[in-house]
């Protein structure tokens, strides 16, 4: 059960002059409900009372048929539904998601695209929002959604006040890769990990060696060598990727114009920047996505 989902809607009651969000866990039947981690959640029984919105959490076991009809029949009572995970699959075998976007955890997209054919699987999102369907990745990506659905009832503002009391270091839009650049490199020692979080930060300035080497406080020399040791990239194919990252989100999720995405995340100008996803495109056909 993906009960981490539900912390931005209690963080949003808490935070407003009365409580927005009247959140309740429910199930087939109620009662007790058994979670992966071995303790017991008690659920009230699926109704055909009005939802605003409908969660379905991951879970290790099968929907049994009385779920997939409680949930097929969903929509004609409920304003949004959404899934976190594996819980897509529910909507899938529902008929909820035929012909629409969705994406789920990246470990079963492959399974979802062959055996829902219907489904237009973008396995590459931390969430997609299509009409009034609404599905995450796995883990962390559901508080995203659940920020984001937030954000659609009570606005940027509030969301974002959320993500501060919930102690979020970035709140993530949607057009978010689930293949983050600083996650791959996942460097061992503080010092790399302090010039990875600096290149983050700055990716609109010119980071030359010897900058990248005082924050990281080795010489430019030793500096190469404990980068491409910890993290197996150079400096500057490193930078690329967050740029190329951080322009992705910016094109998607935004009204700027190339030119100026280029120029906010330090290519400089459009014809750079096409050349660098260009150089991403043709490894991405040759490697894996957790080699990109």
């Amino acid at each position: 059960m993906g009960i981490a989902v539900t912390a931005p809607f209690e963080t949003a009651n808490k935070q407003a002059l009365t409580p927005v969000y009247d959140v309740r866990m429910i199930s087939e039947k109620g009662g007790p409900i058994r979670t992966s981690l071995g303790f017991e959640v008690m659920t009230e029984p699926f109704t055909p009372d009005p939802y605003d919105l409908v969660v379905v959490g991951a879970s290790l076991e099968e929907a049994s048929p009385g779920m997939i009809d409680l949930i097929r029949d969903a929509p004609s009572h409920c304003r949004r539904i959404a899934a976190t995970c594996h819980g897509a699959f529910v909507l899938a075998e529902a008929g909820l998601l035929d012909g629409r976007r969705v994406t789920t955890h990246w470990d079963r997209a492959a399974e979802m695209r062959e055996k829902y054919p219907a489904v237009h699987v973008e396995d590459d999102r931390i969430f997609v929002a299509d009409g009034p369907i609404w599905t995450s990745a796995g883990m962390t990506a559901g508080i995203d959604l659940a920020l984001a659905l937030i954000e659609d009832d009570l606005g940027a503002e509030a969301a974002r006040a959320i993500a501060k009391r919930l102690v979020l270091y970035h709140r993530r839009a949607g057009v978010q890769s689930q293949f983050s650049a600083l996650l791959d490199m996942d460097p061992k020692s503080d010092r790399i990990r302090d010039v990875l979080l600096y290149m983050r930060a700055n990716l609109h300035k010119r980071l030359t060696i010897d900058d990248l080497a005082e924050v990281a406080h080795l010489s430019p020399r030793q500096f190469r060598r404990a980068f491409r040791l910890e993290t197996g990239h150079t400096p500057a194919k490193a930078i690329e990727q967050m740029r190329l990252e951080e322009a992705r989100i910016l094109i998607e999720d935004s009204h700027h114009s190339l030119d100026i995405v280029a120029r906010l995340t330090g290519f400089g100008d459009r014809d750079r920047m096409r050349r660098a996803f260009a150089r991403a495109s043709t490894r991405a056909r040759h490697m894996g996505p957790n080699q990109v």
